[in-house]
């Protein structure tokens, strides 16, 4: 009988601890997975070529991007990496009408036409998010750069969103990016980084350098896992980005380079 009772006890016991662990995404498939060390660029206004690209790494719009420009990268032998605000909605969208107005939030300061979303309510944005992935995969991209998860650090979005909340819309995020065979990326936000440094494929950072949290990216370079290093020409000269920019993103194994802040074309690239 006590053997019986104690063998009980230890099952019952193990289910339970078991409950309490977070679930992982699955990290395990052949999506892109990429290394540290790559070149990188990332346009977001309107790219109707794919000539004037020299990075094996380019990041653009989800929307206006054709398909026939991912393929013409993809020839040149290039990734593609789809840009995609997950955590706002901007108006000018196709589908923007598609969001429910409980969903919608605040103005998102300093961008005209774009609003908050509640990324607690993960079922009503569910369908449209979806079909936005669709719609990556059939252009052939290779990758999605999942902007504005990092929501719950602005205190005015409308809804108290928090880092708990974000860390389960990521989870949602990475296991529709890797079911649909897509690479997914942590877009800043790296506090998150301990929690889903397994499950997200590479990060990218932006003004990591002039607001000092490059330190927190190691974690990936440690993990084999690439970091897109992105500083902009509002906040350092081209001078100072590769005198003190570069030599640490030489040191560890950043991906780094200058941009305008509207990602306009143009770059500095570390020599």
């Amino acid at each position: 009988m006590k053997l019986r009772f104690l063998f009980i006890f230890s099952v019952a016991l193990l289910f339970s601890c078991g409950k309490d662990e977070e679930k992982l995404p699955t990290n395990e498939g052949n999506w892109w997975k990429p290394a540290p060390g790559l070149s990188f660029d990332w346009q977001l206004d309107d790219v109707t070529t794919a000539d004037e690209f020299d990075a094996e790494v380019v990041d653009l719009d989800a929307f206006t991007t054709s398909k026939a420009v991912v393929g013409k990268l993809h020839s040149q032998g290039k990734k593609v990496i789809a840009y995609l605000s997950v955590g706002t909605v901007e108006d000018y969208r196709p589908d923007a009408g598609d969001f429910p107005a409980s969903v919608v939030g605040n103005d998102y300061d300093g961008w005209e036409g774009e609003k908050w979303l509640d990324i607690r309510q993960i079922d009503k944005l569910a369908p449209i998010l979806r079909a936005r992935l669709d719609m990556i995969k059939d252009k052939g991209f290779d990758a999605i750069e999942p902007d504005n998860i990092d929501s719950f650090e602005n205190p005015d979005t409308g809804f108290p969103l928090s880092e708990s909340k974000a860390k389960e819309f990521c989870r949602w995020l990475i296991e529709e990016a890797h079911a649909r065979n897509l690479s997914i990326g942590q877009k800043n936000a790296t506090e998150l980084a301990p929690a889903l440094v397994a499950s997200f494929d590479w990060l990218l950072t932006e003004d990591a350098f002039v607001d000092d949290f490059y330190e927190d990216a190691k974690i990936y370079v440690e993990k084999g896992k690439a970091v897109f290093f992105t500083e902009y020409t509002d906040q350092i000269t081209a001078q100072d980005f590769l005198e003190k920019v570069c030599p640490i993103a030489a040191q560890e194994q950043f991906s780094a380079i200058l941009k305008d802040r509207d990602l306009t074309a143009g770059k500095t690239s570390c020599p």
